[in-house]
């Protein structure tokens, strides 16, 4: 199992920045980025650094770890559009990013950005005629494509990308999102417990299967936030809808090995600490040196060295 951090938008560049290096540096894998415009809650002129821009400028002077959205929102461009952003930051990167996406879900920004919303189902018949847009320009020279919601004539996109540009659906509905995935996608990501993702893991399989897919070729990754509780240590609220990984080192580790068991490919921290990105570091600091060398059968990163084989 390999580990990655996912940043928070409002951080600074300067801080993006510094914890994507220290993360490089660490020997992690890969360095995610949220795709939003605005905050979900709380005081809506928080600043807040757009995804993709984000992401090519990482890719400029990061020059080792995987670099992917944590995923964006279908709703906010034309997927061909978005193909094209992304396949200009691989060629940045060396071919090294991940095109994630998902059907979108912040109601506040879509209604202050003049955003078409929908209902689920309809987002979801969105995301996946994306998702086959997206995957004919990147496999194909020519697309031509007559959907209910989007239409291409003899559409080209090259340069193609450096690397394979994965594209990766995130999400963990069961009835749409899932079978999505397991028909269009390379990589699959969803937040999760232990439990629940073994359960969503079974249900991704079946759906492979019923596609006709291997669904060991369909890399699967999860994340829950993670705080490491000690004495003299603060203990800071988490929102209470998303799953967390808590407890000592030995806790930890224990955790963490039940997910890497469960068939978990890569794990990854949010570092959802704006205000503190010191605070970010240390945690990479402490599982790195501490957590990870001790899970079993876990690729197990070192300061100094280069990622985890792929």
């Amino acid at each position: 199992m390999k580990f990655s951090l996912c940043l928070t938008p409002s951080h600074a560049w300067a801080d993006v920045l510094r914890i994507a290096e220290h993360t490089e540096r660490s020997g992690w894998e890969g360095v995610w980025f949220p795709d939003h415009f605005m905050p979900s809650e709380g005081e809506p002129s928080r600043p807040v650094l757009e995804c993709w821009s984000t992401l090519a400028g990482l890719a400029a002077v990061v020059p080792r770890v995987r670099l992917g959205a944590l995923v964006s929102g279908n709703t906010y461009r034309h997927p061909a559009v978005l193909a094209n952003i992304a396949v200009a930051a691989d060629h940045v990167s060396g071919g090294r990013v991940v095109l994630g996406i998902g059907a979108g879900w912040q109601e506040n920004e879509h209604a202050a950005y003049g955003i078409h919303f929908g209902s689920t189902g309809q987002r979801l018949d969105r995301l996946e005629e994306a998702c086959q847009v997206i995957r004919d320009l990147r496999d194909r020279d020519h697309v031509t494509f007559h959907g209910e919601h989007y239409q291409l004539t003899d559409a080209s996109m090259h340069p193609k990308p450096v690397g394979r540009l994965p594209l990766l659906v995130g999400g963990g509905g069961e009835r749409r999102t899932i079978p999505i995935a397991a028909r269009y996608a390379d990589e699959w990501n969803a937040w999760a417990t232990v439990e629940t993702f073994a359960h969503k893991a079974g249900i991704l399989e079946r759906a492979c299967e019923r596609a006709g897919r291997d669904p060991r070729d369909l890399r699967r990754s999860t994340q829950a936030l993670l705080e490491l509780r000690a004495p003299g240590l603060p203990r800071r609220p988490f929102p209470g809808r998303l799953p967390v990984v808590e407890g000592s080192v030995e806790q930890l580790r224990d955790t963490l090995g039940r997910y890497a068991t469960a068939g978990v490919d890569e794990f990854i921290v949010p570092g959802f600490r704006p205000q503190h990105p010191d605070e970010t570091i240390a945690l990479i600091d402490v599982l790195t040196s501490e957590v990870l060398p001790a899970l079993p059968g876990s690729c197990t990163p070192h300061q100094g060295r280069p990622p985890c084989p792929k």
